[in-house]
C-alpha cells in the first residue's frame, strides 16, 4: 500500500498517513525494524516522467474552473522553459511562489477529483518506458520504490500508485476547511528531500548507503548525496559537471511511451482482438456490396 511521507513524524516515533483534508494523523508506534535493507528513490519530472507533474494539469484544472486562460498559457510558457533549461533554485523559488498563490482557495477534493479523473490521459502518455523498466527492476531485487517530488501530494500519490511506488515524499500544502490557505506545510525540495529521506530510513529500516537515487536536476544534490548509488537522469549541465566530477553514472530516457503501451497482451486476449477486427472487416464488406447492389 502506498505510504505519503512527509517531514510530521510525531515526537512519539509514530507515522502519518494522509487524512481526506491533506494533512496527517499520527498512527500506533512500531518497533524499528532490527535489519535494513536498500531502498530506491526517484525524483518524478524528467526523470519518470518527461515534463512537470503539476503543470501538466494545467488544462484540467482549467477545465475544472480552477484557473483561468492566463494561468494555462503561463504554465504552458514554463512547461516550455523547463523543458529546455531545467530549473534552478531561483526558478524553483518562484514556482513555489507562484503555485502557491495560484492554488489559495482551491477545495481539496475538486483537485483530488481532477487528477483522479484525468491522471491517465495527462500523466501515463508522459511515462519513460526506460524509468518503468528500472523500477520493475528496483522491485524485483525487492527493493521498496520511493518517489521524491517537489509537486503536491495530491498530484504525487496517484501518479506513484499508477507506477506502483511503495513510498511517495512530497510537497504538503496547509489546508483549512477543506481549502488550501496558500501556505506550505513541508516542501520537498533540496534539503528537505535529504531529510525526509533520512527520517523515513531510520523509521523503515533502509540502508541509505546501499541505496540508489535518481534525478536530473541540480537542485537535488542533496538527495543524490544522500545514498550510496546515486544516478544523473537527464541531467542538467550543473549536475552533469557534479556527476562527472564524482565519477556517477549519467542515464539517457527518451522514451516517454507510456503505461498502457507497455502492457502485453496474453494470447487469448490477443486472438479475441483480431477475431473482432476481423469481424468488423467482413462486416464493413458485406455492408459495401450491398450498397453497391442497391445502386446497380
Amino acid at each position: 500500500m502506498l505510504r505519503i511521507v512527509s517531514d510530521a513524524e510525531s515526537a512519539d516515533g509514530s507515522t502519518p498517513t494522509p487524512t481526506p483534508a491533506g494533512g496527517v494523523r499520527p498512527q500506533p508506534a512500531c518497533t524499528p525494524p532490527t535489519t535494513s535493507r536498500p531502498a530506491a528513490f526517484f525524483d518524478l519530472d524528467k526523470t519518470i516522467i518527461a515534463k512537470s507533474s503539476t503543470l501538466a494539469f494545467s488544462r484540467p484544472f482549467h477545465a475544472g474552473g480552477l484557473i483561468n486562460r492566463r494561468s494555462v498559457l503561463r504554465s504552458a510558457y514554463a512547461q516550455f522553459v523547463f523543458a529546455l533549461q531545467g530549473a534552478d533554485h531561483d526558478q524553483m523559488e518562484k514556482m513555489r511562489a507562484y503555485l502557491s498563490a495560484m492554488c489559495a482557495g482551491w477545495p481539496v477534493q475538486t483537485v483530488r477529483d481532477i487528477v483522479a479523473e484525468t491522471l491517465h490521459s495527462t500523466v501515463v502518455p508522459l511515462v519513460y518506458d526506460e524509468a518503468v523498466r528500472l523500477i520493475e527492476q528496483h522491485q524485483a531485487a525487492g527493493r521498496d520504490v520511493i518517489i521524491v517530488s517537489s509537486s503536491g501530494a495530491e498530484v504525487v500519490e496517484p501518479i506513484g500508485e499508477l507506477l506502483g511506488a511503495d513510498r511517495v515524499i512530497a510537497t504538503r500544502m496547509v489546508v483549512e476547511n477543506g481549502r488550501y490557505t496558500g501556505d506550505i506545510a513541508f516542501y520537498a525540495y533540496g534539503e528537505g528531500k535529504a531529510a525526509a529521506m533520512r527520517e523515513l530510513a531510520e523509521g523503515d529500516g533502509y540502508d541509505l548507503a546501499a541505496s540508489y537515487a535518481y534525478s536530473d536536476s541540480d537542485t537535488d544534490r542533496p538527495m543524490l548525496e544522500a545514498v550510496g548509488h546515486p544516478h544523473a537522469v537527464n541531467p542538467d549541465r550543473a549536475l552533469r559537471r557534479l556527476a562527472e566530477e564524482r565519477d556517477w553514472p549519467v542515464l539517457r530516457f527518451s522514451r516517454p511511451v507510456g503505461l498502457p503501451r507497455r502492457v502485453d497482451l496474453d494470447s487469448t486476449t490477443h486472438k479475441a482482438i483480431v477475431a473482432a477486427v476481423a469481424a468488423g472487416v467482413v462486416s464493413a464488406g458485406v455492408m459495401a456490396w450491398r450498397l453497391r447492389r442497391r445502386r446497380v
